[in-house]
Order: C-alpha cells, then structure tokens, then sequence
C-alpha cells in the first residue's frame, strides 16, 4: 500500500487505537490524515468509553492528526447508527478516501462486520494489530512508553477497583485469569494520554467515578452495569 492512497482511522481514544497507529507509523507505508470518532451527541462523549468530547480533542491535537466526529443520538437502534456510519464513510469516500483503519485484535463477528459493512461502499479496511498476542501487546505499548488510564469497566467482568488505574505492568499482573489483557472482550476501556506518536503529553486529571446500567443485549441477564471514571483536562 502506497502513501498516496488516502486512509482514515476508525479512533477509539484507546491502547488499541494508538498502538496501530503507531504500527503504520514505523512501517512507513499509509499515511494516515484524518481520525474518525464516534460521540454520542447527547452526553457529548466518546462513545462506549464515555470520554469528554474536549479531551478527544486534545489527544487528536497532541498526535497531529485532524479529527472528524460522527455524531450519534443518545441510545440509536443499530439500523440507526448503521445509516449514519454509511452515510460518513460515503462523505469520506467522495473526499478521495480508500482506505481505514481499526484496532481490532480478535474478535472475528467484529471484524466480519466491518468488512461487510465496508464492501458495498468500495472502502478497504485495514487491521494492523490483528491475530497479534493481546499479553504481548500490551507489554509492548507499556514498554515503547505509551501511557493510558482505565476509563471504562464493565462491573460483571472486572472489579470496580480497577476503574482509573494506569496501565503498567504490575496492573497486568493483578488482572482475573478470565480477562483478557487488552480488554478485547469489553471488559475494560481506556484514554491513551502519552507515548511515541504525542508530540506531548495530555495534560488529563481524573474526576469522579459513575455508573451505569444498560439493558444487556445478548439477554443473559436483564442490566449490564458500566463504570466509568471522568478524564478532564488540566486547566
């Protein structure tokens, strides 16, 4: 793949995210010139990570890269947020894009869903950390120097203590048996804040923790509850 093939990237704000970019970015063969978010416009956040809309903005900014937002309304139906994805990748594709790219590790239905989504639209994703170890790449994002905060957990995968912690090694070691190391199953959610492709640090400090229920779409039980911890910027 060439330079001059126009790529987007599908941003999370996360560990994932970052560490794929950071893949392109040494292998120096896709350019990357625009970031795509999905916010809910109602709580102004990033949606599933529930990070405020003015610290994506200043992660974009610490990283170069301009930042485009999809906005979605407070609970969409998945035909819903389906139209307004279709609708965007169609805007990115009349402004000459070809390509995206996604974090995605190993989740196979994820990855089946995109690229069916993406075909019909003539867009080809790209997927640089895929089948990668997940104890291995986080290992890996820790000691190239990236620093993240959990932002998100999901409390009947992950204990409540874990909210707000930093990633570090020693965090990992403390990690259930039964959760997978970079979250892969959405048991954990997280803001990357520093590392190899910030031209600086985002200067965040944590707020207070909140929790959620939401219904559980898989209907094994009634509500899921979700933490989360607020990131604010430093003013």
């Amino acid at each position: 793949m060439s330079q001059n093939q126009k790529t987007y990237f599908n941003w999370s704000s996360g560990k994932d995210s970052a560490l794929a970019l950071h893949y392109l970015i040494q292998q120096g063969n896709t350019s990357i010139d625009r970031l795509l978010t999905t916010v809910n416009g109602h709580y102004n956040r990033v949606s599933m990570h529930g990070l405020r809309k003015d610290v994506l903005e200043a992660q974009a900014e610490a990283v170069e890269i301009p930042l485009d937002v999809l906005e979605v309304p407070e609970s969409p139906s998945m035909e819903e947020y389906n139209s307004l994805m279709k609708n965007k990748v169609l805007e990115l594709k009349s402004a000459g894009y070809t390509h995206t790219v996604f974090g995605d590790i190993f989740l196979e239905d994820l990855k089946k869903y995109r690229e069916d989504m993406l075909r019909p639209l003539g867009i080809q994703p790209i997927f640089p950390i895929w089948k990668k170890n997940t104890k291995v790449l986080l290992q890996e994002f820790l000691e190239l120097g990236f620093k993240a905060v959990i932002v998100c957990i999901n409390n009947s995968k992950l204990d409540k203590s874990f909210l707000g912690k930093e990633l570090s090694l020693e965090l990992m070691d403390t990690l259930p048996e039964d959760i997978d190391p970079c979250g892969e199953n959405g048991e954990f959610h997280t803001f990357c804040f520093d590392g190899p492709i910030f031209k600086h640090p985002v200067a965040i400090e944590l707020g207070e923790h909140l929790f959620k229920s939401y219904d559980d779409p898989s209907d094994k039980i009634e509500k899921i509850e979700f933490g989360f911890c607020d990131v604010l910027l430093k003013r």
